[in-house]
């Protein structure tokens, strides 16, 4: 692959620091992009909110045509989109094709045709007696110019897809993808280049976090995903800034099997899920509870399943279940987190260990006898590893579930739906699947979010999905009217006792 920069590379010249792009699975360097200092990204900025208006004016229908062209754009080039995202994270075709590619076509189309609808003017109803005749409406105007800070292990969906709705919205965006994920971001932008989108309405700044600190300090708002503790800090400089900041961070999902759930679909959700992107998912499953009665059966289940796993290098549809890590420093938490459980009595029953010495490597990896002194049940280990941990009733699971300072995500299975349904109620995490795991992502109608702060603040998808990144505005019209109001100077007795008559009459049913 070639080296790639930024559209157009603004304040860049031979001299500016590169960074050098990595296969994880393979170790070579495929890419390079440049290191953008703040002055760059204060050029972006400059240069995007200079085309935001005329964005904003081509209106929803004008909006939604580039967005349908790069729909189409994405279908027409899902080879090299889908190699490009696998070079950079390691990760399987099928997963670079379902949760990524499949998400973005998806996304494209999804907000093109819901922005109207979620941006709609409404109309209010007042109980005042003051605006009685009066049109009330709420609207929602852009915010003007968005950032976007991306993560590493869904470079399309989870780092470009969020600039969708913002775009949709009528925004311009600058785009800071991770530093060891950036050529999906930059590929991306040469589509819309390509579908028709006004010039600087979108930008990619790559670079490290001082780049990522330097947009914060550009925008109207931001949108971050990425761990807890980058999380925090980007929440104090958006605060000091006063601009709104939307923040998805770290994930610890739970997983209940109750006694009478279908043993075999649970049993392949939790080996699906728990490694589906080498366990680099923020909704994934990383911690499971299941009943005694049908412990012993699940277990043996789910490690034949995940013993079955191939995992290697991708080299397209069907050549491997799982690749490699995508972080380099992940494989030492993976690691820490399995050896930390050892040392406290868990058993590996499969698994275990790095695998491979060239890229960045964890074997798919089932932890029993585990319990909530152990790393592997209270961090957010973001790696191939399941650990399964046997509970006595249906009680201890739920407490055991909300026992984390994480509530991102979680799952329940049982064939009983009632007593299912009221056990995910009683979860504390922002969204519950029942005899499901994950796919609550696709339906992007579903907000999606945390229920603690550790896991984030704000949400993706839906109406808020949209609505965070506007400003609302109200009008009041005034159709009929005295030339002076009955309230307005110069007082006097007379009105002053009419109005309060008038109190009375409005509110005399109050006790």
């Amino acid at each position: 692959m070639q080296s790639m920069t930024t559209q157009p590379a603004v304040g860049c010249d031979d001299q500016q620091p590169q960074i050098a792009i990595e296969n994880p699975a393979t170790g070579e360097v495929i890419g390079y992009v440049p290191d953008m200092t703040a002055q760059d990204v204060a050029e972006l900025a400059r240069r995007g909110r200079d085309a935001q208006p005329g964005w904003e004016a081509l209106g929803f229908d004008g909006r939604a045509l580039v967005l349908k062209r790069m729909q189409r754009w994405l279908i027409d080039n899902a080879d090299p989109v889908i190699e490009i995202i696998c070079s950079e994270t390691g990760k399987s075709y099928e997963d670079a094709q379902i949760a990524e590619h499949i998400y973005g076509v998806a996304a494209f189309g999804f907000w093109a045709d819901n922005a109207p609808r979620y941006l709609a003017d409404e109309r209010i109803k007042s109980s005042s007696v003051f605006v009685k005749g009066k049109r009330l409406v709420q609207r929602y105007r852009p915010l003007g110019l968005i950032g976007v800070v991306g993560p590493w292990n869904y470079p399309l969906t989870n780092s470009f897809g969020d600039c969708i709705p913002a775009l949709a919205a009528g925004n311009s965006v600058i785009l800071k993808p991770s530093e060891i994920t950036p050529l999906t971001s930059l590929l991306l932008a040469e589509g819309l280049a390509a579908c028709g989108l006004p010039n600087d309405v979108f930008a990619v700044a790559t670079g490290r976090g001082a780049t990522g600190a330097a947009i914060i300090d550009e925008v109207d708002m931001i949108m971050f995903t990425g761990s807890t503790a980058t999380g925090r800090s980007v929440a104090v400089r958006a605060a000091e800034r006063l601009i709104p900041a939307s923040l998805e961070l770290g994930g610890k999902d739970p997983m209940i099997v109750l006694a009478d759930a279908d043993i075999e679909r649970a049993a392949n959700h939790a080996a699906y899920y728990s490694m589906f992107n080498c366990g680099q998912t923020c909704i994934s499953i990383e911690r499971c509870y299941v009943e005694a009665p049908v412990y012993d059966e699940f277990v043996a289940r789910v490690t034949e399943k995940v013993r079955a796993i191939r995992q290697g290098v991708p080299a397209g549809p069907g050549s491997i279940d799982v690749g490699s890590l995508t972080f380099p420093p992940q494989v030492d938490i993976v690691e820490r987190h399995v050896a930390d459980a050892r040392e406290r009595g868990a058993t590996v029953l499969t698994g275990g260990h790095r695998g491979r010495t060239e890229g960045y490597w964890f074997e798919p990896t089932v932890l029993v006898d585990v319990d909530h002194d152990m790393a592997c049940m209270r961090e957010e280990t973001f790696g191939p590893t399941l650990p399964i941990m046997k509970v006595a009733d249906t009680e201890e699971a739920i407490r055991l579930a909300n026992d984390s300072e994480y509530g991102l995500c979680a799952a329940v299975f049982s064939r009983d739906l009632a007593r299912a349904e009221k056990v995910a109620r009683r979860i504390n995490a922002g969204a519950v699947t029942v005899n499901d795991a994950l796919v609550n992502y696709t339906a992007m109608e579903l907000p999606m979010g945390g229920a603690k702060p550790a896991s984030g603040i704000g949400y993706r998808h839906g109406a808020g999905g949209i609505r965070k990144y506007c400003r609302q505005q109200t009008l009041l019209i005034s159709r009929l009217h005295p030339r002076r109001d009955i309230h307005m100077h110069p007082y006097s007795s007379r009105r002053t006792r009419l109005i309060g008559r008038l109190l009375r009459v409005l509110y005399r049913g109050l006790r």
